[in-house]
């Protein structure tokens, strides 16, 4: 080895890299250390002073799998790329990288500058082809150890998770017992707002409801802390959405034992991806693994609802009912393309929020026209109709059990929030415990105490009062004499459908548990094939609304005026002459092109054209026949000035005065 080394070595520096794995190597694997730092009595035996020789420990505790993070490493090529290194001293290859690219890297500045590695087999020099060679295996090897070694611990992981006995993060309402067995978190306000988030979806069918329905209650959701100095204790805050989606898709509420749902991949800059995996692509899915909140059938119903509510996943869209006034709202298909219509508000007059149904899927996609617009305020009215009619027992047990779960979802409710107002006595009570035992003399501690304890009477105060206040609420909206009156009379079925008190939504729901779809079609007037649950059909014309301009009077001045400037202009400077004079339409806005089409074709007003073809004009395919001549000769002629016209609409399309009208044309013209 002293061979190797010269004096153009000894006037440079002995870098020693120092690394482990982890933390935990650090602190344990105390020995692997201790010979890494032995090294340096070697580079002492090879004739480097002791202040020649510098130690880079930087990197204790991170893998040398890859240098994003491996400072030391790096401040390691950039001294020997700067030539100011004589000698690298590791370990074992492993100690300075697991990665070939970055230890071929370190190998070829090490060749430039004539650096020297030593690890504990011996000595080598880069530069060299049998020394480079042996550094090149020795890389190799420890990357594919590497390898060796994760896969086999994966295949451990597996192995075990096959088996359903490897221990996973459980989720919220769910906890291990002293015998690693899954049971439900023995807090029953933690299994009672879980349930109750279950049991909210079921009957509304939209997460963002479900939401919504926690807020308008005033109910907490808990959650347990993952990290930090708290890691592990429970806490309570408003829910959000992100929440409910995760209870929803997580199948172990159902009592399943599932691994592989996700897959963690890394980005090119180190950071890692997580992104989900299909439920066919699960590597292990085991049902009935330990007890659940929901069965597997109402967790794949739920799943099938999500799928159903998000428009990523099919082009024909069905979501959950809205506050919207559109009684059909996701129920309506196209009868000219069969996609699924959507819903517009417009509003006329002060007057309320009147609905139209667009299919618009083709002019999305395909940038052309609306397929057809139906107005939405007569076939909802007709619909509402048909479901008076063919009310059935059936449908009015249906009813009942809607207007039965409501109450028994305010009795969760107020038994929810009864469970907070115990949660909230007992900290208190807990924190009384704690300020009655304090020493009165240590004012430093009984203040802090004292303060936590008027915090937490403060707190117990306020879920009483929202307690009794929601619960005097519940008891007026939901009574026990109009469920008896429901439950007498069937007619009263009638009542709830015409009430004004029962919501756009509340109606949905009705319309949505006894009708399929409805497919329309907008010809003459409006048919409407009805498929009712079951199979059922039936079809219904509703009448098409007035058109726009029929709906109100115009003066008849206005109408004289408009008949008179139609001698002379199209429809749309008809509407610009008649806002330049004054005229308004009957609702006070000025006049468009659209207005003035409307109008002249409801009172019977001839448009431009037929009026000029009753002064004798001519299309260009008549007068070209005159002259012998080509139609696009007509209207090169035209646009030279050579001959003359009028034009009839507002795209440029003119009538011609007839040949024998026409100015004397060139001859070279003709």
């Amino acid at each position: 080895m002293r061979q190797q080394v010269t004096a153009h070595h000894l006037r440079r520096l002995a870098c020693l890299y120092v690394r482990q794995s982890t933390l935990q190597h650090v602190f344990e694997n105390t020995e692997s250390t201790a010979r890494q730092y032995a090294l340096r009595e070697r580079a002492l035996a090879l004739g480097w002073s002791e202040e020649r020789i510098m130690v880079i420990d930087q990197d204790l505790g991170y893998s040398g799998a890859s240098t994003v993070d491996r400072l030391g490493f790096q401040r390691l090529v950039a001294e020997v790329g700067l030539g100011q290194v004589g000698l690298v001293l590791g370990l074992e290859v492993s100690r300075l990288a697991r990665n070939s690219s970055d230890w071929h890297h370190l190998l070829e500045i090490c060749a430039l500058t004539q650096t020297l590695i030593l690890d504990e087999e011996g000595l080598y020099d880069p530069s060299t082809f049998n020394d480079r060679l042996l550094l090149g295996l020795k890389g190799t090897m420890s990357e594919a150890e590497l390898f060796v070694l994760r896969a086999r611990l994966q295949g451990g992981i597996l192995n075990k998770a096959r088996r359903g006995a490897l221990k996973l993060t459980l989720p919220i309402g769910f906890t291990y017992t002293e015998t690693d067995a899954v049971v439900l978190d023995p807090d029953l306000q933690v299994q009672a707002s879980i349930r109750e988030v279950f049991r909210s979806f079921a009957h509304t069918g939209s997460a963002f409801t479900t939401v919504r329905h926690f807020r308008q209650q005033h109910l907490l959701f808990p959650r347990r802390l993952r990290r930090g100095a708290h890691r592990g204790e429970l806490v309570w805050a408003e829910i959000e959405h992100h929440d409910v989606l995760r209870l929803l898709h997580h199948p172990a509420y159902a009592g399943a034992y599932v691994y592989g749902r996700t897959r963690t991949t890394k980005t090119a800059d180190g950071k890692l991806h997580i992104q989900d995996v299909p439920r066919a692509d699960w590597i292990v899915l085991v049902h009935d693994a330990h007890v659940g909140y929901i069965r597997w059938e109402d967790f794949e119903r739920n799943e099938a609802q999500l799928a159903l509510n998000s428009q990523a996943y099919s082009p024909q869209r069905f979501s959950p009912p809205r506050e919207g006034p559109a009684l059909l709202q996701g129920l309506l298909l196209c009868g000219g393309c069969g996609e699924r219509m959507t819903v517009r508000y417009h509003q006329r007059g002060g007057q309320r929020i009147i609905p139209d149904y667009l299919c618009q899927s083709q002019s999305i996609a395909q940038g052309r026209a609306p397929c057809q617009r139906i107005p939405g305020r007569d076939l909802d009215r007709a619909i509402g109709a048909v479901l008076l009619e063919r009310v059935t027992p059936e449908a009015l047990a249906l009813t009942l059990a809607v207007q039965e779960e409501v109450i028994q979802r305010a009795d969760e409710a107020r038994r929810l929030r009864h469970l907070q107002v115990e949660r909230a006595q007992y900290e208190a009570e807990l924190a009384q415990r704690r300020y009655l035992k304090v020493d009165p003399d240590n004012r430093l501690v009984a203040s802090v105490l004292e303060a936590e304890w008027n915090a937490k009477l403060r707190a117990l105060e306020e879920a009483r009062a929202i307690e009794e206040r929601y619960n005097q609420s519940d008891q007026q909206r939901v009574s026990e004499e109009e469920r008896a009156d429901i439950e007498e009379v069937p007619e009263r079925f009638h009542q709830f459908w015409n009430d004004p008190k029962t919501t756009a939504r509340q109606r949905k729901r009705v319309v949505r548990l006894l009708i399929e779809d409805v497919t329309v079609h907008k010809a003459e007037q409006i048919v409407a094939h009805i498929r009712f649950k079951g199979g059922a059909t039936q079809t219904i014309m509703v009448p098409l609304p007035p058109p726009f301009a029929q709906s109100r009077l115009t003066p008849p001045e206005t109408l004289a005026a408009m008949d008179r400037l139609l001698e002379e202009y199209t429809d749309a400077e008809v509407a610009e002459q008649l806002n330049q004079q004054g005229y308004r339409t009957f609702d006070g806005l000025l006049f468009q092109r659209t207005h003035v089409y409307q109008l002249r074709r409801h009172h019977g007003l001839s448009d431009r054209y037929a009026r000029l073809q009753a002064q004798g004009l001519l299309t260009a395919e008549e007068l070209a026949h005159s002259y012998g001549v080509t139609a696009q000769t007509i209207w090169r002629w035209y646009r030279q000035g050579r001959i003359a016209g009028a034009r009839y609409n507002d795209r440029g399309s003119c009538l011609f005065l007839p040949k024998a009208r026409q100015p004397l044309l060139t001859d070279d013209s003709k």
